[in-house]
């Protein structure tokens, strides 16, 4: 028997490329046109954040528990743990994080919108390739549209865009709501990059990026 150290990152992979992203394929004719309503919830949330009053924010926060526990139940738990064991355990953190949401949403002073620094425009600035940006790059990486992701259906443009959405709020609960979407980009940029897949420095970028912004933010305060 080889030696564990003997290993690659690709020899523990269990699946293919062409299983992984066949798997987003019959995920989005699973659900197809529900992308159309997640999507215009994502494009909702981005104007309440630009003009917030105390119920849009809780509206916002409760959007999105909504879609990150529909993302957790329907694709991490039912589909994907299918190829991968490991996503079993990932799921119920998606569970957690719509839980986070709700709970910082509905707290007196837990989050609020209305940074307008220039952390606060970069956070809507990722928000909108989250949700408009991400499902176009099958056309760029030469995949069949059928494997687009898609803000509230798949886990990555939804970790995206909620990133960005938090970037541009305030509040003492909201360092809550940034580790389990990091993580999740960590995780996918990862499992992209041992597949040798190039998109893999769209999720392993954005979380540098946010990282970077809320350093930033802590050390302009």
């Amino acid at each position: 028997m080889s030696e564990w150290w003997a290993y690659r990152p690709e020899d523990l992979l269990l699946f293919s490329p062409r299983v992984y992203w066949r798997m987003f394929e019959l995920h989005n004719a699973a659900f197809w046109p529900l992308h159309l309503a997640t999507l215009a919830a994502g494009l909702t949330i981005v104007l309440l954040a630009l003009r917030p009053s105390r119920g849009q924010v809780l509206g916002v926060a409760l959007i999105l528990a909504a879609l990150w526990a529909f993302v957790g139940w329907s694709f991490l738990w039912n589909r994907y743990a299918a190829i991968n064991w490991a996503i079993a355990y990932a799921a119920p953190a998606f569970g957690l994080q719509a839980m986070l949401l709700a709970i910082v949403g509905g707290a007196r002073g837990g989050l609020a919108f209305g940074w307008r620094d220039i952390t606060g425009w970069l956070g809507l600035m990722i928000a909108v390739i989250g949700l408009v940006v991400y499902p176009l790059l099958p056309s760029l990486f030469g995949r069949p549209w059928t494997s687009a992701e898609v803000f509230g259906i798949e886990p990555d443009p939804t970790a995206i865009a909620t990133l960005g959405v938090l970037l541009a709020a305030s509040g003492r609960l909201l360092p809550l709501l940034f580790p389990i979407p990091l993580l999740w980009l960590l995780i996918s940029g990862l499992t992209l990059h041992t597949m040798g897949d190039p998109q893999a420095w769209m999720p392993l970028s954005t979380a540098g990026i946010v990282i970077a912004a809320l350093v930033l933010r802590r050390t302009a305060r």
